[in-house]
C-alpha cells in the first residue's frame, strides 16, 4: 500500500485564528525594530556635555570661597635675627571655618548642579550619573586650586618680612581636611538618585498574558 499524496484536512472548527503563532522578538513592534532609549552615542555626547560644564562651574565655587572663607591671621616676629611666623590666635577657629565654607558650598553645589541635570536630562542613564560624579570631582579640584591661586601668598616668610616685625597679615588659602573635596560630588549623586527615585520615569508594567 501506499501513503495519500493529500494531506489531511483541518478540522472545520478550527479558525485560522486559532493558530500559533511566535510572539516577536524582544524590541520589536508588528516586525518593525524599535530603539531602547536615545542610543549609546547620544547618552556618551550628553555626559561629555555634563561634564565640562559643571566640571567649569567649580570657577564660580572657587570665587565664592576666596570671598566667604574667614581669614586666619598670622604674625610676624624676628628672633635670633631669624623671621619666625605664628598664629596670632592660637586658640581661633578660622581654620576650621575655611575647611567648613567649603563644604557648605560644596553641597550646594550638588544641590544645584543634580537638579539642574534631572531637569536637563529626566531619562538618567549610567553615563549621566557618572558624568554628574566625575564633572563635580573635577569642579572641586579647581575651586580648591584657585581658591589657593587667588589667597594670599604661600611664602609667608616673604610676606611677614614685607608687612614688618609684629604685623598682622592673612594665612594662605589652603584646605585643612581633603575630603571637603568630595562633598560636593557625594551631595549631587544623593540628590539625583533621589530625584530620579521619586519624579524619574517608571518603565511600563509587562501585561500578564491571557489565558487559553
Amino acid at each position: 500500500m501506499t501513503a495519500p499524496l493529500t494531506p489531511p484536512t483541518p478540522p472545520h472548527n478550527q479558525s485560522s485564528n486559532d493558530v500559533w503563532q511566535a510572539p516577536p522578538p524582544a524590541g520589536t513592534s508588528g516586525g518593525v525594530y524599535e530603539q531602547d532609549g536615545p542610543g549609546m552615542k547620544t547618552e556618551l555626547r550628553d555626559a561629555a556635555v555634563i561634564t565640562v560644564g559643571v566640571a567649569l562651574s567649580g570657577v564660580l565655587l572657587g570665587l565664592l570661597w576666596w570671598w566667604l572663607a574667614p581669614h586666619v591671621p598670622l604674625v610676624g616676629d624676628v628672633v635670633d635675627k631669624s623671621w619666625v611666623v605664628y598664629l596670632k590666635d592660637s586658640e581661633g577657629e578660622q581654620a576650621v571655618g575655611v575647611d567648613g565654607t567649603f563644604t557648605l558650598l560644596g553641597l550646594g553645589f550638588g544641590i544645584v548642579s543634580a537638579v539642574v541635570v534631572f531637569l536637563a536630562r529626566r531619562r538618567g542613564g549610567v553615563p549621566v550619573v557618572v558624568a554628574l560624579g566625575l564633572g563635580a570631582l573635577l569642579g572641586s579640584l579647581l575651586a580648591w586650586r584657585l581658591g589657593i591661586w587667588l589667597g594670599p601668598t604661600s611664602d609667608v616668610l616673604a610676606h611677614a618680612k614685607q608687612v614688618g616685625k609684629g604685623g598682622t597679615f592673612s594665612a594662605p588659602l589652603k584646605l585643612g581636611a581633603k575630603g571637603a573635596l568630595l562633598a560636593w560630588p557625594l551631595g549631587a549623586l544623593l540628590v539625583h538618585l533621589g530625584l530620579t527615585a521619586l519624579f524619574g520615569p517608571r518603565d511600563p508594567e509587562v501585561p500578564y498574558p491571557q489565558q487559553p
